[in-house]
């Protein structure tokens, strides 16, 4: 039978990295950081048009939740397939075909004439990131050695770290905007032009990178990965709207034992000789099990700030989107100005660095607890800029030395992978908290909040954040100690 493979472009051809990345790598950069840029945002940007697809397109509270998880869950059930298969059939190829599918199922939600019809797009345009994002990292370290690899993941944090938030504010401004009346529209449809430009340069700029040596795709180890994700991430998100059914504690109550029946089938398939989909010695390695651990309790913290903040602000205190994007403006600001240092002063404080970070992140959130409770009625706009712009500085020394660390103790002959998995831990840290700490955060305000309940409530998701911001300090503090003893 013939082969039916599509045939891409012809891609530059693929340059060794040496002595310095080769400027070939450098120009395919940006249009790689894209790819990761695009999926955060799109998990975020919609947070802020909630109330107002639900007004257009008539959608209850359970099917609004859909839209938001549904994009969530199919993201970080296939992110791990998504890099192994880079890692077989090519990564230039696979990025293409995922960005092609993300620019056309962004358009079709845009598009969407009901809510259904939007959580099916929302669904497959998650499905479509996963095939994208995770060729990035791949890409970076397969094409980059040395400082100038360090540079480029410190690049990638950046651009990754600074999504969710540059999301929220970009939202907020199209919402203000409503471009030709079209409402919230634009947040999808914004996607089409940058997508057919991203992939028209990709084209021409990126080259193409594959594993040496092509190993099976783990198709059973990445549905068994996927079910045990949507088993926790399913019924957090849709348990409060649904009010907590049998099937929602029946679905967590599985996550243990199928994530145990996984790590099982994986660790068999790796002694026989296999190539699982996440192989478990990767894990038994100190620093990437630390860093991979503290990536997943700093996400959390981040999703639930993030989703937390959006509704205090603008149910809680009566914000616009605008106001809201506004304030979190002060996050992305203090983030990015560590950020760019974030670095060299790994280079000269080591994992310290992050251990202060953590912390930051949380005095910050402990101030602006403080400021909100004791504000004489509704918060105001300068209130929240302080303490919310050393919130960012602490993102920013968290997030993005620990992809550089975490991407150090992890092979670079298996490069899709170790973009996978960073991806989603990532990935499923951010909705785990924006679903968890969501829950928490309306089960203590109840169905007809007051001022008081709104100030009880935002006490409440603050001292769990900070909690886990101390857990993150702990983590780094020992991936310290580890990295030392090297």
């Amino acid at each position: 039978m013939a082969n039916s493979t599509t045939v891409l472009p012809a891609a530059p051809p693929p340059v060794a990295a040496g002595n310095g990345a080769p400027s070939t790598w450098w120009r395919a950069l940006p249009i790689l950081l894209l790819g990761a840029f695009l999926p955060i945002l799109d998990a975020f940007i919609v947070n802020v048009a909630l109330a107002d697809i639900g007004k257009d397109l008539h959608a209850s509270e359970a099917q609004l939740e859909l839209t938001v998880s549904g994009y969530g869950v199919a993201y970080a059930c296939t992110l791990v397939a998504g890099g192994r298969l880079g890692d077989r059939f090519g990564r230039r190829r696979l990025f293409l075909t995922g960005l092609v599918g993300f620019t056309v199922t962004s358009a079709a939600c845009g598009l969407a004439p009901n809510v259904t019809s939007l959580i099916v797009f929302r669904i497959l345009q998650g499905l479509t990131a996963a095939l994208m994002s995770p060729q990035v990292l791949a890409a970076i370290q397969a094409g980059f050695d040395g400082a100038d690899r360090q540079r480029a993941v410190g690049i990638f944090g950046l651009v990754a770290g600074s999504a969710g938030a540059i999301g929220q504010i970009a939202g907020g401004l199209l919402l203000q905007a409503d471009l030709f009346g079209t409402g919230w529209r634009p947040l999808f449809l914004v996607n089409v032009p940058i997508g057919i430009t991203a992939f028209l340069l990709a084209l021409r700029l990126v080259p193409e990178t594959k594993a040496p040596v092509a190993a099976r795709i783990d198709i059973r180890g990445a549905l068994a990965l996927a079910a045990t994700i949507a088993l926790l991430l399913i019924p957090l998100t849709l348990g409060r709207a649904e009010d907590w059914p049998v099937w929602t504690w029946v679905a967590l109550a599985l996550v243990l034992p199928a994530a145990a029946a996984f790590a099982l089938a994986q660790g068999r398939m790796e002694r026989a000789g296999g190539t699982p989909l996440l192989p478990p010695s990767l894990l038994r390695l100190p620093a990437a099990r630390l860093a991979l651990g503290a990536m997943l309790i700093f996400a959390i913290a981040i999703g639930g700030f993030m989703f937390s903040l959006a509704m205090v602000l603008q149910v809680g205190h009566g914000f616009t989107p605008i106001r809201s994007g506004l304030a979190m403006t002060a996050t992305a600001i203090g983030f990015f100005a560590v950020a760019v240092y974030a670095q060299p002063l790994v280079a000269r404080f080591g994992a310290a660095v992050l251990v202060v970070g953590a912390l930051l992140f949380g005095g910050g959130l402990a101030a602006f607890a403080a400021v909100a409770a004791n504000a004489e009625g509704s918060l105001t706009l300068p209130e929240t800029l302080a303490p919310l712009f050393v919130v960012g500085l602490g993102w920013g020394l968290v997030l993005v030395p620990l992809l550089g660390l975490a991407l150090s103790a992890l092979p670079v002959d298996r490069a899709g992978l170790a973009g996978g998995v960073l991806t989603t831990a990532m990935q499923i840290g951010l909705a785990t908290g924006a679903a968890a700490v969501g829950s928490t955060l309306f089960a203590v305000i109840g169905d007809h909040p007051d001022d008081g309940d709104w100030r009880t409530g935002t006490l409440t998701v603050v001292a769990v954040l900070c909690g886990l911001s101390v857990v993150t300090a702990v983590i780094c503090a020992r991936l310290r100690r580890v990295i030392a003893a090297r």
